[in-house]
């Protein structure tokens, strides 16, 4: 099989387009099962040996502003760096499982076991790794419209 890359500034960021004979319409469930299959990968730094490290992006918890840096938590509970802005890692993440709920902190919308309403307009939001989080009033819509 043959494969050809084109870009097409129109197109959406997180789409790609697939273009096949008519004859291999039968193996379209296949090609888009292993497209799927792909996990994005993060490169990050380990601060105990300062070396570049891929996680994978489902694994990760919480990401959270540390200055110029941030701090990545993944489920194990291991602490990464990723040297880049929160502003600009939550661009990188688009539209995926992802959502920014303060100032300081993105949280994987998978690992949420639970949340609930607080004092002064908020909410509590608890993960399964035991780790809790407050979503501030500016971030409610959006928190709300991602998990719905």
């Amino acid at each position: 099989m043959k494969v050809v890359f084109e870009e097409e500034l129109l197109m959406e960021k997180s789409m790609a387009k697939v273009i096949t004979h008519p004859d291999e319409k039968s193996h379209w469930d296949s090609i888009q099962e292993a497209i799927c299959q792909s996990e994005t990968k993060l490169v990050v730094i380990n601060a105990k040996n300062n070396r570049n490290v891929q996680i994978e992006l489902s694994s990760v918890v919480a990401i959270e502003s540390e200055d110029r840096l941030c701090g990545v938590r993944v489920i194990t509970g291991e602490m990464y760096l990723l040297n880049k802005r929160l502003k600009f890692v939550e661009q990188d993440l688009g539209s995926s499982h992802f959502v920014k709920i303060n100032n300081q902190t993105i949280i994987n919308t998978r690992f949420i076991s639970e949340f609930l309403s607080t004092d002064h307009a908020r909410i509590k939001v608890d993960l399964n790794d035991g780790s809790s989080y407050f979503v501030s009033r500016f971030y409610i819509k959006n928190f709300r419209g991602k998990l719905s």
